[in-house]
């Protein structure tokens, strides 16, 4: 089976059965994290004016993400899934805005199923569309960080696990641990990155579920699809 691959948040992207976004430092392992603490539903929202009205509109939802990395004055939570370890967010909303992920996925609706990931969920996705969707040819997998290593590791590791063939998690983790995205995690001197994220962005777990973005009222969202 032949499977695209892209890179960047704004590519040229025709229509496909599937497409999957990856982002995993660290949208989409927050994401994951957040599932797991009981999270109900993430609408994506393009920009922080766009996230504050829907927090306007719904003051129960929390908002959560980043801009250039960094926590957005007035959201409630950042982009750190090391800071959803301990969170109870049985039953909430949650609204999310980021640099690469979010906006790539919003620019990967153009498709039948859109699916999100980070590494931490990554084969369990890859899995689910191999056998729910192996005989279609047009399944498209984004790198949402225009230059990242990190995503394209993981794209280049979910593309060979769709088509069937083998693949290794430790160089994959590796390349993740190593990107450039990953260096200032470690840096003392920036004390607003933890390097917990990164342990967690490197960590595969299994969990029986996946990623899937609603279009539901023409509100994009990522909900919890058990499988």
């Amino acid at each position: 089976m032949a499977v695209k691959l892209y890179q960047g948040h704004s590519p040229h992207l025709p229509y496909a059965e599937v497409n999957v976004v990856i982002d995993v430092i660290r949208a989409f392992t927050f994401a994951h994290y957040a599932f797991i603490r009981g999270v109900k539903e993430i609408l994506l929202a393009g920009t922080t004016d766009s996230a504050f009205q829907m927090k306007e509109e719904h003051p129960e939802y929390m908002l959560a993400g980043e801009k250039n990395g960094l926590h957005i004055a007035g959201f409630d939570l950042d982009n750190s899934p090391v800071s959803l370890l301990g969170a109870d967010l049985l039953g909430k909303t949650l609204v999310q805005m980021t640099t690469n992920g979010v906006k790539a996925t919003l620019n990967a609706l153009h498709a039948q199923h859109v699916f999100v990931t980070g590494f931490s969920n990554a084969r369990t996705t890859a899995e689910h569309i191999l056998t729910t969707f192996g005989a279609h040819q047009n399944i498209q997998i984004i790198a949402s960080h225009p230059t990242g290593d990190e995503d394209l590791a993981c794209a280049e590791y979910m593309k060979a696990i769709v088509e069937n063939r083998d693949s290794h998690p430790a160089p994959i983790a590796s390349r993740i641990q190593t990107s450039e995205a990953a260096h200032k995690f470690y840096d003392v001197n920036r004390p607003e990155f933890r390097s917990g994220d990164i342990e967690l962005c490197l960590e595969e777990l299994n969990t029986p579920y996946v990623m899937k973005v609603s279009q539901k009222n023409n509100s994009p969202r990522i909900v919890r699809v058990d499988l």
